[in-house]
């Protein structure tokens, strides 16, 4: 029996003519970057048939990479500017970093996973190799590269963490991930978390995140709040 292999172009064309454009992602450069980019060469063998459906994809130890959709309209919050120095914060297998690469943003690509770091960094030589991958504690951001003009945090969190706000720069920077609430993970294989897509900009009194659209994605869990003692 002969080996049918997936025709991964026209895989790409569907997932941003099906998935993105009917869902509010205009941005010609994002498009444009998610139609070229080889969403499959970031995952396993395994995974790479799943690279283009609707859907978050399991990577093991609660991390995922992001839904196409989610992620693209958190990534078009950002409104890159040519040349935008970017932190992408849980990077994962390195697809997020690449794609805001290809939008024309300097990237610094952080992730703490051993197993993920080591997936991301031959594609990213391959596919971006202009992107700085770093590994370290993803709530401790990487100050080496501040201040940045944009933040992007790829999965869900219930509070920003404070070194990343202070890590933007102070006039005009953003962040964008998606807020939750305590409780709001589902029962879904990669414990999908309702929230809100924020965009936030640093101002005198700390960040200001303003919701933008409702969304379900996975939360980090690094970055989930450590339980507290009950008396």
């Amino acid at each position: 029996m002969d080996l049918v292999v997936p025709d991964f172009a026209e895989a790409r064309d569907h997932m941003v003519d099906s998935q993105l454009r009917p869902n509010r992602v205009v941005d010609p450069r994002l498009l444009a970057a998610m139609r070229t980019l080889p969403r499959e060469r970031f995952l396993p063998p395994r995974l790479r048939a799943l690279a283009y459906a609707d859907e978050d994809i399991p990577l093991g130890a609660g991390r995922v990479l992001m839904e196409p959709m989610v992620f693209a309209r958190l990534v078009q919050l950002l409104d890159l500017v040519e040349g935008e120095r970017a932190l992408v914060v849980a990077a994962g297998v390195g697809y997020g970093a690449a794609v805001l690469a290809a939008c024309g943003a300097r990237v610094t690509a952080l992730e703490e996973d051993r197993t993920l770091f080591a997936l991301a960094g031959p594609v990213l030589a391959e596919t971006a190799p202009n992107v700085v991958l770093a590994a370290g504690p993803l709530a401790a951001g990487w100050p080496a590269g501040a201040p940045y003009d944009v933040i992007l945090i790829e999965g869900a969190v219930q509070e920003i963490p404070p070194a990343l706000g202070a890590q933007l720069r102070a006039d005009g920077g953003r962040l964008a991930t998606v807020l939750t609430t305590p409780g709001s993970t589902g029962r879904a294989p990669t414990g999908r978390a309702m929230g809100r897509a924020v965009l936030a900009e640093p101002t005198s009194g700390g960040l200001r995140a303003r919701p933008v659209f409702d969304c379900a994605t996975p939360p980090l869990p690094s970055l989930l709040p450590r339980p507290g003692f009950v008396f």
